[in-house]
C-alpha cells in the first residue's frame, strides 16, 4: 500500500501556465474592501500607487489616484453600509475603477432625481480629471443582491499618462 502523500506533488505540465513572478499591466486585478470612514480614501490612495508601481503603471498614476479617491470619498458620503468595495483591472490598454457602495436607488422618482444630482455634484472633480484623460465615467444601481449603487471611470493609458502635463 503506497504512502500517504505529505508534500506537495511535483509540478505538472498544468503548472507552467502560471503566470509570470514579476507583476505586469495586463495581470493587474484587485479588489478590496474598505470601511465607510473617513480614512478610506487615503487608504484607497495608498493602495492604488502601490498596486500601480508593482503592475509598471507609474505613468497612470497620478489620474488614477484623483479617480479613486473622488470615488471613494464619494462612495463613503452616500453609503449607509458599513463598508464600499474597489475594484482596479487593467484591461485592453484602459484601467478601470469600480467602487460599489450601498445606497439604494430611491423608489420615489423625485427623490431619485435630487440624490443623482448629489451624487453628480459629489463627483465634479473625477469628471474633470476623465475628461482629461480622454475616458469615460458613470454610476448605476448594483443589480446583485444587495443593492447598492456602482460608480465606475474607464481611464486609457495613452491619455492618462499626459494627465498633469496635458
Amino acid at each position: 500500500m503506497p504512502a500517504p502523500f505529505t508534500t506537495c506533488p511535483p509540478p505538472s505540465a498544468a503548472d507552467t501556465d502560471l503566470p509570470p513572478n514579476r507583476p505586469t499591466p495586463e495581470t493587474l486585478a484587485y479588489s478590496f474592501t474598505l470601511p465607510a470612514a473617513s480614512q478610506s480614501p487615503f487608504i484607497a490612495r495608498a493602495a492604488t500607487r502601490t498596486v500601480l508601481r508593482a503592475h509598471a503603471l507609474d505613468d497612470v498614476t497620478d489620474a488614477a489616484v484623483q479617480v479613486v479617491s473622488e470615488l471613494a470619498a464619494c462612495a463613503c458620503r452616500f453609503t449607509p453600509a458599513a463598508e464600499v468595495y474597489v475594484s482596479l483591472r487593467y484591461r485592453d490598454g484602459d484601467l478601470r475603477v469600480i467602487l460599489y457602495d450601498g445606497h439604494p436607488r430611491h423608489l420615489n422618482p423625485r427623490l431619485a432625481a435630487a440624490c443623482e444630482s448629489r451624487r453628480r455634484a459629489a463627483l465634479r472633480v473625477l469628471s474633470c480629471v476623465v475628461k482629461s484623460c480622454r475616458g469615460d465615467w458613470g454610476f448605476g444601481e448594483v443589480r446583485e443582491p444587495g443593492g447598492g449603487t456602482r460608480m465606475w471611470a474607464v481611464l486609457p493609458r495613452e491619455s492618462a499618462r499626459s494627465y498633469l502635463y496635458g
